[in-house]
């Protein structure tokens, strides 16, 4: 062998050996989980350590890695690194508030990863110690809110709230979320709201902010006083509501248009729930499923009465001919905060009465978007969102408001929702799809998803809020004694057919589902129409066919009476065997 090819060899074997150097951030990271002060032989040490890139992968496995007493033991460093996150937050260094913000994300996860049997008050005593939390966790907040507010970088504006929902989204229920008292305590409503009221931040940053906020009004609260609740329930934004009413379904048909100068919390929700339509490469609808958004939009709906004149609000869809030969247009969603511009026929107070202009308004795109998520169930995103969407139509079904203008007969719509197709029918074709109050198309989703999901997994608890919200409309209908021109037929055959679906699967259903609690709902629904029919159906044909309809398919009532009885029957033989059993049991104790 060469003398050159030995010291080859020789360099090979002393450089695998070598260790591969850390990078000198890890390297001030192991040092904070040591026992000593890292500062006291380096006194500018959190001041270097914020001036390097984060290495957020290894600091929280280094908090995951340690034990229970090895991470006590360095409780103080992590208690300092806390605190010093917090205070370079004011610094005017962007690139130290940054590395602060990330470094905060990296404490809060890890910690919660490492203590998740924990309680939250270890959590809280391990980040920042019990007697310094509350004036920790005030500063934090107060500076969140500066930097939010402030003229500084969107990317720090967009970290802010990535913080925030780490913070919030760390727990798998957000109600043992300790930490959140702090964040109830030190509110920063105002200053998402006014994000989502800036048109250039609502574009970049409306999605978190909404979700934020929708998860912050979930934080207990049913078990204590909210302020996020009580101040999105009073909410009353004039340019916001004014504006709003007419973005979500400009989001479906323009695309690259500038935007609005107002907005806000609504109207950031009514155009996201508008961008959940998608158009893809064959022009055909899609959808996509958004829990976090369909729960914003609850919490709008159910917390603010001011949101419902969103819902009802129409605006006219421009150059868009409702001749019978052409269908509406889909294009693809504009980017989130952009919105088509302003003409005078939108800002006028006063509808057009122009016959090849259509109006809208958010209901009408929230019905589309419910008929498109309710077709498939299967999938456990669309079953989710398909609750919150009748869970959402339940409010509104409940609301005096939106019930007088879904059954205004002076404001009608066309509503072209999608059914899914089955072979036992034909396509309806939008031309046939006639101009009526909104109620109608409600009661034929109903109707639709009633007669669509008649299967071997039965979603149960979806049915029960469907035939609900139709017994609240019946309700309003009976009580304002308002007579609605519908074809009620359809809807009668799809509550009959279900019954029949019940019967015919009644031993695999009761395994599973209380059918009787889901058929006494609609068998309730046959007696009101029956006992207070006069007061609601439009004619007295109208009767005819109902007693038509309940003749021709008598033999279902009555299946489902000799199943209430059976089922009678072995509930009474069940109650008297356990009454036998306690009996015997009794008079074995008095004889012992």
């Amino acid at each position: 062998m060469s003398q050159v090819e030995k010291k080859a060899g020789l360099l090979r074997r002393t450089s695998s050996s070598k260790k591969p150097l850390k990078e000198k951030v890890v390297l001030m990271y192991d040092e904070i989980f040591a026992k000593e002060d890292p500062a006291k032989n380096n006194p500018r040490f959190w001041d270097e350590l914020f001036l390097m890139k984060v290495n957020l992968e290894y600091l929280e496995t280094k908090l995951e890695c340690l034990d229970g007493d090895e991470l006590m033991k360095t409780k103080d460093n992590v208690n300092s690194l806390f605190h010093h996150c917090v205070q370079t937050l004011a610094e005017e260094h962007q690139i130290k508030v940054v590395n602060a913000l990330q470094t905060l994300c990296a404490l809060f996860r890890g910690v919660h990863q490492k203590n998740k049997s924990a309680s939250g008050f270890d959590i809280i005593n391990m980040l920042m110690g019990f007697d310094k939390a509350e004036h920790r966790m005030k500063d934090l907040m107060e500076s969140l809110d500066s930097l939010l507010c402030g003229e500084g970088s969107e990317s720090l504006k967009a970290l802010c709230l990535k913080l925030l929902l780490c913070l919030v989204t760390v727990t798998d229920n957000i109600s043992q979320n300790t930490i959140l008292e702090y964040v109830m305590i030190n509110s920063i409503f105002e200053a998402v709201l006014q994000i989502l009221s800036d048109v250039s931040s609502r574009g970049r940053h409306g999605y978190d902010a909404v979700v934020l906020l929708a998860l912050l009004v979930n934080y207990r609260k049913y078990e204590s006083v909210n302020p996020y609740i009580v101040k999105l329930s009073i909410l009353d934004d004039e340019p916001t509501l004014d504006v709003s009413a007419d973005l979500s379904y400009r989001f479906l048909q323009y695309k690259d248009k500038e935007e609005e100068n107002q907005g806000g919390f609504f109207s950031t929700l009514t155009s996201m729930v508008g961008s959940m339509f998608i158009a893809d490469a064959e022009e055909k609808l899609s959808v996509q499923t958004n829990e976090a958004i369909l729960l914003a939009l609850y919490e709008a709906v159910h917390l603010n009465r001011n949101f419902i004149t969103v819902l009802a609000q129409s605006h006219p869809e421009i150059d868009i001919p409702t001749t019978p030969t052409t269908p509406v247009p889909t294009t693809p969603t504009t980017p989130l905060g952009t919105t088509p511009p302003s003409t005078d026929v939108m800002n006028s107070s006063e509808l057009p009465l122009d016959p090849n202009l259509q109006t809208s308004n958010l209901l009408i795109t929230f019905l589309k978007y419910s008929s498109i998520v309710m077709q498939d169930t299967k999938d456990e995103h669309r079953l989710n969102s398909a609750r919150l969407c009748l869970i959402i139509l339940t409010c509104i079904a409940e609301d005096q408001y939106a019930d007088a203008f879904l059954h205004d007969d002076n404001m009608n719509f066309r509503v072209n929702l999608h059914r899914m197709p089955m072979r036992h029918r034909k396509k309806a074709a939008e031309k046939n799809v006639p101009s009526r109050p909104l109620v109608c198309a409600v009661l034929d989703l109903m109707v639709e998803f009633v007669v669509t999901h008649m299967m071997k997994d039965f979603p149960m608890d979806l049915y029960m809020r469907c035939v609900q919200v139709i017994h609240k409309l019946i309700c309003y209908q009976k009580k304002c004694r308002i007579r609605l021109h519908y074809t009620w037929r359809e809807l009668w055959s799809a509550l009959i057919n279900l019954l029949k679906f019940l019967l015919s699967n009644e031993t695999v259903l009761l395994a599973k589902h209380n059918i009787f609690h889901l058929a006494l709902l609609v068998v309730n629904l046959f007696n009101m129409f029956i006992t207070y029919g006069d007061t609601f159906l439009p004619t007295s044909n109208s009767y005819d066919e109902l007693y038509y309809e309940i003749v021709r398919m008598h033999q279902v009532f009555d299946n489902l009476y000799c199943m209430g009885q059976a089922r009678t029957l072995v509930l009474e033989s069940g109650y008297r065997e356990r009454e036998q059993r306690d009996e015997q049991s009794f008079r074995k104790q008095e004889e012992g």
